[in-house]
């Protein structure tokens, strides 16, 4: 794809929604660990026609409007000894108190409140932001607070919240526009959507691989697993491109936390988000290594679980990320032994609908980022995660695909749900199976997920021989059209 022809198709098709993305911008959010989503969206509220900004004017409107902990005070001393309502963009967490009928709030990235109890949040302010306040996960919006004394006890109430939407996204405009672009210039569309310059790639398998990591963001639980060497922009992606999504580096892991907390009676994070990656997953601990073996099994399953009496159901996938030397970095040899225990086992490998070789992933250098017009990451990541929830995309996978009777339901149902997330993420303009370019879905959706569940069935093969050894993929094709119409 050359550069006249990206820059023209992008700004004829998404002029109001591109941004101009440099190394130089991103170095100025990282320093104030704004994410690239929230990035994107302030160069676009600054920049001028030729995508410059005035790096100061932002550095300002950042410290004024989104607060970080040493700044935090500075709003305190307002709240306490003002008296004065005070106005900023925050990451805001819901949970009740049952005793006192209270909804309460907290500022998870400032570590606010310092006690339970001290953060009110307005009912009024609940009702009306009930679709983003009353889910599980942390919410971006606009939040205004006030101090009030009620009796010997401060408290700080939220008088009122807008969520973090600056635009509303028009997805079958999205979709209608995507049929205007080859195949070739919609990947590089992606990968600059998602802060990488497409013309640092050395070849076409290089640029397929790292799209695999998306696969999780438009498809409701797509469980992967990754293993690769440092530095490859793991981390990145699953942390940086999207609100919908959660990363955990490291620490440790409850089943509490992933799935239910009885004390507190809340939903765990599966609850909440689109995918929830385990990074550095070998230096995680894990609390109830049986509990969360036992609850992974059944909701990777059906996106069920089942803790104490309470049952409950979740949307996101589980993702598995981790480093290995990159000599051990072989399909074909016991990788899992790299593993916690925890995910050393057969029954729990087989729910993972597919493998992807992060050694095929070029590590990260400066040539690599984004540079020109490009979609905004914001916009993206809504685009992503709306079309998780349409349902005609796997009606038209299970058209255009033949299976065979005696194939493992396991295999055939990671195939599907990864043709699934494909179609969506490379041609989300067919809407049916007669719209469907068959060669194009064979190359592009079918032989890739095939590849990756085959990668798992490998290693099932080598940890449980007995149950898996020299068990092959099914023969999975595309149903060609005198088939399907006849």
């Amino acid at each position: 794809m050359t550069e006249t022809t990206c820059s023209q198709k992008l700004k004829q098709y998404f002029k109001n929604m591109m941004v101009y993305k440099s190394a130089e911008k991103s170095k100025l959010f990282s320093s104030c660990s704004i994410p690239s989503y929230m990035r994107d969206w302030i160069v676009m509220r600054f920049s001028d026609e030729n995508g410059e900004v005035d790096e100061q004017t932002v550095d300002q409107y950042i410290h004024r409007t989104i607060p970080d902990r040493r700044q935090w005070n500075q709003y305190l001393v307002d709240l306490l000894h003002g008296s004065k309502p005070v106005r900023f963009l925050s990451k805001v967490k819901i949970e009740f108190d049952m005793k006192n009928r209270q909804a309460l709030f907290s500022l998870p990235e400032l570590g606010f409140p310092a006690h339970k109890g001290e953060a009110v949040a307005d009912w009024s302010v609940v009702e009306k932001n009930r679709k983003n306040l009353l889910s599980s996960s942390e919410v971006w919006g606009i939040v205004v607070l006030l101090c009030e004394t009620d009796g010997s006890q401060t408290i700080f109430r939220m008088t009122d919240f807008t969520p973090f939407c600056p635009y509303t996204v028009d997805v079958n405009y999205y979709r209608q526009a995507r049929a205007c672009f080859t195949t070739e210039e919609w990947t590089d569309l992606l990968l600059s959507a998602i802060d990488y310059a497409p013309e640092s790639y050395g070849s076409e398998e290089e640029k397929y691989e790292m799209l695999r990591r998306l696969l999780p963001f438009v498809e409701p639980r797509v469980n992967l697993m990754e293993l690769a060497p440092k530095e490859t922009g793991k981390s990145y992606v699953f942390s940086q491109i999207s609100p919908y999504g959660w990363l955990v580096s490291g620490g440790s892991m409850s089943r509490a936390r992933m799935f239910y907390d009885v004390s507190k009676k809340t939903p765990g994070l599966v609850s909440g988000y689109d995918y929830l990656a385990l990074d550095e997953v070998q230096s995680i601990r894990f609390t109830d290594k049986m509990e969360m073996q036992g609850a992974l099994k059944g909701y990777m399953e059906s996106g069920s679980y089942h803790v104490a009496d309470y049952r409950g159901s979740g949307r996101a996938g589980v993702v598995l990320l981790g480093n290995i030397p990159m000599n051990e970095m072989d399909e074909a040899s016991d990788m899992m032994r790299f593993l916690p225990d925890v995910f050393r086992d057969s029954a729990l490998l087989d729910r993972f609908h597919g493998f992807i070789r992060g050694w095929k992933i070029p590590k990260m250098k400066e040539n690599m980022k984004a540079r020109g017009w490009a979609l905004n990451a914001e916009y993206f990541a809504e685009v992503m995660h709306l079309l998780r929830e349409d349902p005609i995309y796997r009606t038209v996978v299970e058209a255009l695909l033949e299976i065979p009777e005696d194939a493992a339901t396991r295999d055939t149902e990671a195939v599907k749900r990864l043709c699934t997330a494909w179609l969506k993420l490379l041609f989300p303009h067919v809407r049916s199976a007669e719209q469907a370019d068959r060669e194009a879905f064979s190359r592009y959706c079918l032989q890739p997920s095939l590849e990756m569940r085959g990668i798992i069935k490998k290693q099932l093969g080598i940890i449980d021989p007995s149950e898996f050894y020299g068990k092959e993929m099914p023969q999975i094709r595309v149903r060609q059209e005198d088939e399907a119409n006849g």
